[in-house]
């Protein structure tokens, strides 16, 4: 019932295309002062303005371009909040869950999950390709990238979450009134936000089947779910883990990492691995745990609206 919950008549999408200008005009306000600062920087030092995310690194201390660059989602967090809860009169929990409340161990569990798993494997490639690495800790940069990750990282990947499981989903299922529609969009949308990244300029548009595939396992586990605490759990764990383990010259993130990754960027067949073979495992144990069935109907069936919705809405 995530989507049916929130489908009424008086939602017409429309308002979701305003609500998005809303949360794009808000992300672009925050970032207004990473565009001072880097302005400030280049002039100072007698640089051109940076064009993309590697020369803004390469121009500020790496700790400072992430808080700065991560400050802009909590400015698009408020305004998805507002959008809610002003433009369509509803309640931010009904964007979150289909539930009577938020399940944080859901989070907490996914979260776990994901993060022990990237560990893992991040510790097993560095004991089998030492080579590809090197050890780039440093107490004190690292210890400030520590809490500016558990802080601000959970907000960028929220943020992301609430757009694409959330508010999109729920704004293409108003269009559509169908449930498969709505998973197929933002996934490739979410895929296509990515285009712009470093890694798929260094391994070439292969590593954009991971990016839309990673939206299309997101939208699964939270329609299958009925809400979004799987996939915000996930989220979190994978980005902040990625900048607290390894860094590299050419991903979207340069951070003051443990590790290092030196090797050649390439992407062969191997980028299809956590689609073919991760993500339907992950599949397997939150089916498992929390008793997914009919599977078909939750992710391709039509949307039908609750008749004491209707009611509601037609005495209204």
């Amino acid at each position: 019932m995530f989507l049916e919950n929130t489908i009424v008549p008086k939602h017409k999408f429309w308002n979701y295309l305003l609500g998005s200008l809303i949360i794009i005009f808000a992300a672009f306000v925050g970032q207004i002062p990473l565009a001072i600062v880097a302005i400030g920087n280049s002039f100072s030092a007698g640089k051109g303005i940076p064009t993309d995310e590697k020369q803004l690194m390469n121009l500020l201390d790496k700790n400072l371009s992430l808080f700065l660059i991560l400050i802009s989602f909590a400015f698009a967090l408020f305004a998805i909040y507002l959008v809610a809860k002003y433009l369509h009169k509803q309640r931010f929990l009904t964007l979150t869950t289909a539930r009577t409340k938020v399940d944080w161990k859901r989070i907490v569990f996914s979260f776990s999950l994901w993060g022990i798993f990237t560990i893992s494997s991040t510790l097993l490639m560095f004991y089998t390709s030492p080579d590809n690495f090197v050890i780039n800790f440093k107490w004190h940069s690292f210890i400030i990238l520590f809490f500016i990750s558990i802080i601000l990282i959970p907000i960028q990947t929220s943020t992301e979450e609430y757009v694409f499981r959330g508010y999109l989903m729920q704004g293409f299922a108003s269009l559509a009134r169908n449930k498969w529609f709505p998973l197929i969009m933002t996934s490739i949308i979410f895929g296509g936000m990515h285009v712009m990244n470093p890694e798929v300029r260094e391994l070439g548009y292969i590593v954009m089947f991971y990016y839309v595939g990673t939206g299309l396992f997101l939208g699964i586990i939270t329609l299958m779910d009925d809400g979004m605490e799987l996939a915000l759990g996930f989220h979190a764990a994978n980005n902040l883990f990625s900048a607290l383990l390894v860094t590299s010259e050419w991903s979207a993130l340069q951070t003051d990492a443990i590790f290092k990754d030196i090797s050649k960027p390439s992407a062969g067949i191997e980028v299809l691995v956590p689609l073919v073979v991760v993500f339907p495992l992950l599949l397997f144990i939150f089916s498992k745990k929390y008793k997914w069935n009919n599977w078909k109907e939750k992710l391709t069936g039509a949307i039908k609206i609750p008749t004491n919705t209707l009611k509601t809405n037609n005495h209204g």
